[in-house]
């Protein structure tokens, strides 16, 4: 993005207030682009805590801290604190997948 894709447009109008209105719209649309693209790969580099964690994948923060420490989960030391990365968050609800039997009653 440049400078130039926030400039109004060139045109010998004189209603400044739809030029204004243009302009405000043409900025929140670069601005939700440059979030949307942030927020991917922010979510991709950052670590969750248990809590946080817990929260995502709809559990206890007791239940993420016990299977952390069980080594039933996968997860990442940063310092002496226990981290999840969106990647490990993934893998265990990957693990949870239950696929449907091709022997089940078509009811």
């Amino acid at each position: 993005m440049t400078r130039n894709d926030l400039a109004p447009p060139t045109k010998n109008t004189t209603d400044t207030a739809v030029d204004e209105n243009s302009l405000i719209l043409r900025l929140a649309e670069a601005v939700e682009r440059l979030t949307i693209r942030e927020t991917v790969a922010d979510l991709e580099l950052r670590c969750f805590t248990p809590e946080q964690a817990a929260a995502i994948l709809g559990k206890t923060p007791n239940w993420v801290v016990e299977a952390i420490q069980a080594r039933r989960i996968p997860f990442t030391y940063v310092g002496k604190s226990p981290r999840l990365t969106a990647e490990h968050i993934r893998q265990i609800q990957a693990a949870g997948e239950v696929l449907p039997s091709k022997y089940a009653n078509a009811a």
